[in-house]
């Protein structure tokens, strides 16, 4: 066929060239095609050197964003510039060539564009030399730009020298010769030119910092398109497990710093418009509505720039993919028109090549981008959530738990990851829907609205589907919540429970919000296998509808091979979207509800950083409060009004009070972290804080004591002799290198106590706010730590101390007491002005000398004080009674206090205390032997990080959890599904074959048989489906319940030992994060796994079938790709294991500091623990970054396989009809096409999905570890249940009882043999480390026996359960702990006593009215922690449960230790006439209150060393309990001196 009159085309003037610039008779009508020379010297030089020119203001931009300024040359940039400068060289030839060739042979010789192309390559190749230059100077490693560059030169280059090489053959060269000759040196440096560009540069000054720099940042332009810098850690992680030193650093600006700042920036803009429209309603009184502050727009406002480049490669993509079907159209047009020259098919069989090549780079960019830009915003996620968290109120703190937090930052946030690379499948899917449907109208005219119509009305029923889902997704997440807080307080208190047998009733609950969540998921399952059903139904109903119409809509519409098989690659393009669409509508959905919670959360209140004002450093006062009231929130209550206080720099200032008076409220109002209602609150200089509840740090002792300080060894010597803390290193096995466990496990209340003083006495603060810290140590070990750390000749003495203490012995050496009352400064003044006064503070000491007149003091010097106040504020000494060791007369004699007494008081308490002479070796071992002792003192163990494959077994847990039925019947109705799908695409090819016969293509019967068969085939197809994703929505649910019961099983009935070696965090994130991707992870991704899977065989069996010689070409690539894939797995998978294991630091960093956030806040340390949570984020990001990169390393190379694949089908259909001898008609090679076109992206899917579900399968592996962890005893054995009143006595008989912690630690109890009669009151002493807690550990059987037996009225406690032992022991622990939830729970929590008798006990442990009081009464919510509560009502609370427990056995351990001294004596009352009758264990805190037990029993070394009654002990002077004694000065007879490391001998 012959054009006519636009054969050719000539845009230049006549002359400009030596012919036309196109003409289609010799470029496509011909059997040997040639480009014009007007063509040649204009467009194939003019195209690639315009793209550099026009690039260029790009690449200045990279340039100038770089900052380096490398001065060195390298050899790759000498001989890029080299080899710019010689093709400039040969250009400048070729135009001095031409202009010789007009002075020797006229204008007419040649032509003016030669001339020109040689000018615009001479100009571009010294452009090029001059950007080569700059990238070298700015240490770019490669460009891009110059690599297209070079590319589209070469491309045209050998194009040109092809058609010369033609006319050299028919005509000679003539006077081109010249021009021939630099054409081929010219091709030479242009393909030396473009192989040194897939080379990088190397430039060692850039990355000299780093330890393991990425090799991306200096990876070729090619090698970035392919992800071939990835390759070394492929192999690594091939040959050997990856370990943490094998992962890169990150790129600035892929680490969490770089990018919560710019989110940051943006929210805080966000939120500050919202107050400025506040303040402006406020002005103008306006009732328009505030500015909502919106976290989508911050988050746009900062990733815009990615989001913006992700969409464009996103539209290249698009537009990519549907250049196949056309070229496939053009293909079957080809082999069924038999007079098409075979050029033509070898040229579409390249179109389709360089087609799909484009599309998989573009693809895999987009989606590295997208998942890198993920990363990003998780990282950004978790650091602003984390950072709000230390700014947050206390009273937003009770809307948002910690287990929400944790949500927030694992939960949430993941799921705003994994939605970026769905984002721009919002848009992109509906603009591919849209051109399948014009492409295919276009195909088939007006019946494709049919199928429109069909997709149309399957649209809006999925989104009917996901409005639904959406509302399900906000119950299920806030379930969650609920579960994870619950986990959470659980695992903080875990060892009260195991104390109080109430594992039980706390697992029912995590159980029953379980069920609730499982229920939720339930119908989202369900909602989804019907979303499923009709997404993967709707192309078959597009397609059903479409051919329907097309072929009853008129007798001449025949469904040919071209319409059938370019319509089925157009539906097989539809069915991608509409695949992925309905995940990313539900991502979406997910990510609006993470949003939503996200926003809401941050919109938290914080704490007013300007509630503190800074004192100049030359005012005389360090902390000033002028008519300051405060409160704990908005809607709180005031808890404190009309404060004014002044304290001069350097004075010791005493808080007392009354229980509630506001003492560590006022604490927190000095720290800002109450709100100020009204006042002014400021301090000079910095502050240091001690809370009440020592808070510790899952750290070395050393690094709680430093606290990020630099090391100052003499400091660091002396805060450690203040605070009595040597004994205790030289008993710690890694000396001040010991790791502390989670809140502190392995040390006693008085040594968390201690560290925390000594954390703030190392911080050389100017104001030191102590809120009671002395409460939880012994008595002298409280004057040797005052007089050493607090009082007048201590370590602080020189600084400002403000003290909240009940120790009236204290007091006289202050030199300013505030006393509280009812939330208000009641009086202010001096020791002997307030007591002369005979005001509050008069009340304050009658309430604590006559409540507990043995609590008070344990030696001769506060005997006297206490004489001399009685006397004073005029109470007689004989209403003490008479057990008092101080000489009555000589308390008599003191009626009244002078000057002078108190001068002698004080100087009796400021006695220098005298020091043991052994040093600890510990602090001087430096280098290896501190290593050693670092690694001895060890507690918490590595996470476990599997190796290797995921094991089978771990695959069969997930399959038993599912029901092996359910497993195979999802397996069995997916493969019946896509063999539905296969066979309705075989007859629609069989239906095509109808067009070649006349007789069948116009038979009406015939044509309805083949629809019909056709739609049955289709209906089946969408059957299976449904029937498949019931099933696996019923697996994944059995699966989901199973796998946290398990879990929840295993844990609650773990070992203390396992708690006390495992962090919190890492548990909830076994709770959290991976039983999440057993709920919605894994069964999503076992559904895509499932449907890539069956699609890929699908595809190998129609080309296989249609194309036999294809399978010549299969099995090499099969065996490419298994390989590939083992290859890759193993990398990808420990990678994820890796990344699992790095998330946990995250969350057990976080919950560690919403705990400490007091302390962090006061002490303005708040910016090292956000740097300490970005790195953690940024270590966890450094394992996730190669697994995203693995990805795509390998979805590129897997791509491949299918782009050879579709290439060799394409060049197969070309030799089919070349060659009619293979067999391979129209109807097979569009069949056969259109399958393989998908194949590279079902590949792609394939290989992602294989590892994702691998790497997600991990999360079971890790469960499973979980679940199959050593646990205690039975909590009931049947078959030795004790009678129901048992102990009714209440004997307890120790027979050579020995035990240990843990299997391989040493004994520490060895051999204790000992009887206690019924009824019997028993005080343990002994120093530290002698055995006390051990003792009632081991009564409770929280550790087992090694050896021996205790026998419990003439039952051996090893033979019964657990919960038959715990439960019939009443215990009063040291640190009360309570859950969130009512008041009732927390006293029972089994619902066992009516009101009448919950209320009877709280009204013996003085609660009563405190509880009446309460808005809710006895259903008044708990806050987490009990936080709602102080210490001593907290303790109160505790003997509560003891008091509706009432066994006959009774433990106290240093159950008042910590608590205020009233609360002591209404505790200490109590159990004096309620337990009368029981058999009661004291672990001795103050000695005196053991002093009237019927005996004591004193340990030393695990054994015991003397049993017998005090009066007995004590006339041995020989015995321990007399030096114990004697050490703490209770004998009337004993030294007034103290031992100044005596809390190591304390009882």
């Amino acid at each position: 066929m012959a054009f006519q009159h636009n054969d050719t085309y000539h845009p230049f003037p006549d002359g400009f060239c030596a012919d036309k610039f196109w003409d289609w008779q010799s470029t496509w009508y011909t059997s040997d095609p040639y480009f014009t020379d007007c063509f040649e010297s204009t467009a194939l030089v003019w195209v690639p050197c315009g793209y550099l020119w026009a690039m260029l203001p790009f690449q200045i931009y990279h340039i100038g964003s770089r900052s380096f300024n490398i001065k060195q040359w390298t050899w790759n940039s000498l001989l890029k510039i080299t080899f710019c400068l010689l093709l400039a060289l040969l250009s400048g030839m070729d135009m001095f060539a031409v202009v010789y060739y007009w002075i020797e042979h006229g204008r007419n010789s040649m032509p003016p564009s030669s001339l020109v192309a040689a000018i615009v390559k001479l100009a571009t190749f010294l452009l090029s030399a001059l950007i080569i230059f700059a990238d070298k100077k700015r240490a770019r490693a490669s460009s891009g730009i110059l690599f297209f560059f070079w590319f589209f030169m070469l491309f045209s280059a050998i194009i040109i020298l092809r058609s010369q090489i033609r006319i050299a053959g028919e005509e000679g060269l003539g006077l081109k010769s010249f021009h021939f000759a630099t054409g081929v040196i010219s091709i030479i440096l242009i393909v030396v030119q473009l192989c040194i560009s897939c080379v990088s540069e190397r430039f060692p000054t850039s990355t000299a910092t780093e330890k393991n720099p990425c090799p991306e940042q200096f990876a070729s332009f090619l090698s970035e398109m392919t992800f071939t810098w990835f390759s070394p850690m492929a192999y690594l992680g091939w040959k050997r497990p990856l370990q943490d030193d094998d992962l890169w650093t990150l790129l600035p600006g892929d680490r969490t710093k770089h990018q919560i700042d710019i989110l940051e920036k943006n929210w805080l803009a966000e939120m500050e418009r919202m107050h400025r429209t506040i303040r402006e309603n406020a002005e103008t009184k306006s009732g328009k509505k505030a500015y909502q502050p919106s976290l989508l727009r911050a988050l746009l406002k900062s990733y815009w720039f990615p989001l913006l480049m992700s969409a464009l490669l996103r539209i290249f993509n698009d537009l990519s993919i549907f250049v196949t079907p056309q070229v496939l159209r053009l293909m079957i047009d080809f082999v069924e028109d038999k007079s098409q020259p075979a050029w033509k098919g070898y040229f579409y069989a390249g179109l389709m090549l360089l087609g799909s090549c484009a599309q998989t780079l573009i693809l895999n960019q987009y989606l590295h981008m997208c998942l890198r830009l993920g990363m990003h915003i998780r990282g950004s996620i978790v650091a602003i959530v984390y950072r709000k968290s230390l700014r947050i109120s206390s009273s937003a703190k009770r809307s948002s738990n910690i287990g929400e937090m944790v949500n927030l930052m694992s939960v949430d946030a993941q799921r705003f990851m994994e939605f970026m690379a769905y984002v721009q499948m919002l848009w992109s899917g509906p603009v591919q829907m849209g051109l399948s449907i014009y492409f295919l109208y276009d195909l088939l005219g007006v019946p494709v609205f049919a199928g429109l119509g069909t997709l149309l009305v399957v649209f809006f029923a999925n989104a009917f589907l996901v409005g639904k889902s959406r509302s399900l997704q906000i119950v299920q997440m806030k379930e969650k919540d609920g579960r994870i807080k619950m986990m959470s307080e659980i695992l903080n208190g875990i060892k009260v429970l195991k104390l109080y047998a109430w594992e039980k009733s706390f697992q029912q609950q995590v159980t029953d919000i379980r069920e609730r969540e499982l229920t939720t998921l339930r119908k989202a399952a369900y909602l989804g296998a019907l979303g499923y059903f009709s997404w993967i139904l709707s192309p078959f109903l597009v397609a059903i509808a479409t051919f329907s119409t097309y072929i009853l809509s008129s007798p001449a519409n025949i469904l040919n091979p071209q319409r059938a098989f370019v319509a089925l690659s157009l539906l097989n393009i539809l069915r991608v979207p509409l695949t992925l669409l309905p995940s990313a509508i539900t991502m979406a959905t997910q990510a609006a509800i993470s949003l939503k919670r996200l926003t809401k959360f941050l919109q938290n209140e914080e704490l007013d950083p300007e509630a503190v004002q800074a004192l100049p450093s030359n005012d005389p006062l360090s902390v000033q409060v002028n008519n300051g009231t405060f409160c704990w929130g908005h809607d709180e209550p005031v808890c404190l009004s009309n404060v004014n206080i002044d304290v001069k720099q350097g004075q010791l200032v005493a808080v007392v009070g009354q229980v509630g008076a506001g003492k560590s409220s006022l604490c927190s109002a000095l720290l800002g972290l109450m709100e100020k209602r009204s006042g002014d609150v400021a301090i000079k200089g910095n502050v240091a804080y001690v809370p009440q509840q020592a808070w510790i740090q899952n750290l070395t002792l050393r690094e709680n004591i430093l606290f990020g300080n630099e090391m100052d060894k003499e400091r660091y010597q002396k805060t450690l002799d203040a605070c009595s803390l040597r004994t205790d290193l030289e008993m710690l096995s890694g000396g001040d290198e010991t790791e502390i466990g989670e809140r502190g496990t392995n040390l006693s209340g008085g040594q968390k106590q201690r560290v925390s003083l000594a954390r703030a006495v190392y911080s050389n603060a100017d104001v030191y706010i102590l809120d009671d810290p002395l409460s939880a140590v012994d008595a002298h070990v409280g004057k040797h730590i005052f007089e050493n750390v607090i009082g007048p000749n201590g370590v602080l003495k020189n600084k400002t101390r403000i003290l909240v203490t009940h120790g009236i012995g204290f007091l006289p050496q202050t030199d300013l007491i505030i006393v509280l009352s009812g939330g208000t400064v009641s009086e202010v003044g001096t020791y002997r002005t307030l007591l002369r006064n005979r005001g509050a503070f008069s009340d304050f000491l009658r309430t604590y000398l006559t409540e507990d007149s043995d609590a008070l003091a344990d030696d001769i010097t506060d005997e006297i004080i206490k004489e001399q106040i009685l006397e004073e504020i005029g109470i007689p000494v004989s209403a003490l009674g008479s057990r008092s060791s101080v000489d009555p007369n000589l308390a008599r004699s003191m009626s009244v206090i002078s000057s002078a007494s108190v001068r002698k008081v004080r100087h009796t308490l400021r006695r220098d205390s005298k020091r043991q002479s052994n040093a600890i070796e510990m602090q001087k071992l430096d280098g290896p032997e501190r290593s050693k002792a670092a690694e001895k003192g060890k507690l918490v163990e590595a996470e476990k990080i599997e190796t290797g494959s995921v094991k089978w077994a771990v695959y069969m847990m997930l399959a038993k959890q599912m029901s092996y039925s359910a497993a195979l019947g999802v397996t069995l109705f997916y493969g019946l599904s896509y063999g539905s799908s296969i066979g309705a695409n075989f007859w629609l090819s069989e239906w095509a074959k109808d067009a070649d016969v006349p007789s069948l293509a116009t038979d009406v019967e015939q044509r309805n048989y083949r629809l019909g068969i056709y739609a049955l085939l289709g209906l089946l197809q969408g059957l299976f489906a449904l029937v498949s994703s019931f099933t696996l929505a019923y697996g994944r649910i059995r699966a989901s319940r199973l796998s946290q019961e398990g879990m929840l099983h295993r844990i609650m009935r773990a070992p203390m030992a396992f708690f006390d070696s495992t962090p919190l965090g890492r548990i909830v994130n076994r709770f959290s994060k991976d039983v999440d991707s057993i709920d919605t992870t894994i069964p999503a991704t076992l559904e895509i796994w499932i449907y890539c899977l069956y699609s890929v065989l699908s595809i190998l069996i129609v080309i296989s079938v249609n194309t036999p010689p294809f399978m010549i070409v299969l099995l090499p690539l099969i065996i490419f790709y298994y390989f590939m894939q083992r290859y890759f797995i193993a990398t990808s998978r420990q990678l994820k294991r890796l990344e699992a294991v790095t998330r946990s630091p995250i969350f057990s960093h976080f919950q560690e500091s919403v705990t400490g956030n007091s302390v962090i806040v006061a002490t303005k340390q708040s910016q090292r623990f956000i740097r300490d949570n970005e790195q953690r984020v940024d270590k966890n990001n450094a394992t996730y970054y190669p697994n995203i990169a693995s990805q795509r390393w390998i979805a590129v190379r897997f791509e491949v396989v299918g782009i050879i694949v579709t290439f060799s089908a394409a060049i197969l259909a070309v030799l089919g009809r070349e060659y009619p001898g293979l067999g391979i008609d129209a109807e097979q090679v569009g069949m056969s096409i259109s399958y393989a076109l998908s194949l590279s992206q079902i590949l792609n899917w394939f290989v992602r999905m294989t590892s994702d579900l691998e790497s997600n399968v991990v999360s079971v592996e890790r469960i499973k570890e979980y679940s199959e962890i050593e646990i205690e005893a039975e909590w009931i054995k049947e078959s030795s249940r004790p009678p129901p009143n048992w102990p009714g006595e209440g004997k307890i008989e120790f027979q050579g009882y020995k035990t240990r912690y843990r299997p391989e630690l040493d004994l520490v109890l060895k051999g204790v043999d000992a009887q206690v009669s019924a009824g019997e009151k028993i005080g343990i002493v002994g120093r530290t480390g002698a055995g006390k807690s051990s003792l009632t550990l081991a009564l409770f059987r929280i550790i087992e026996a090694a050896e021996g037996s205790i026998i419990i009225d003439g039952l051996n406690i090893a033979d019964l359960g657990l919960h038959d032992v715990r439960s019939r022991i009443t215990i009063l622990p040291q640190e009360p702990v309570l859950f969130s939830g009512t008041l009732r729970l927390n006293l029972d929590p089994f619902g066992k006593f009516t009101d009448q008798e919950v209320w009877l006990a709280l009204e013996n442990s003085h609660l009563s009215r405190f509880v009446r009081a309460l808005p809710e009464g006895l259903n008044q919510t708990v806050a987490d922690g009990g936080e709602n509560y102080s210490v001593g009502q907290r303790q109160l609370i505790c003997l509560a449960r003891a008091l509706l427990r009432k066994t006959k056995i009774l433990v106290l351990d240093e159950a008042t230790a910590a608590i205020d001294l009233e609360t002591d004596a209404l505790i200490q009352a109590t159990i004096s006439e309620k337990f009368a009758d029981c058999t009661i264990l004291t672990i001795a805190h103050r000695i005196n209150t053991i002093m009237d037990s019927t005996r004591i029993m004193v340990l030393d070394q695990g054994k015991v060393k003397e049993f017998a009654t005090p009066e007995k002990l004590l006339s041995d002077e020989s015995g321990v309990f007399y030096s114990l004694a004697k050490a703490a000065n209770v004998l009337p007879t004993a030294s007034a001196s103290v031992n100044p490391d005596d809390e190591n001998e304390r009882l």
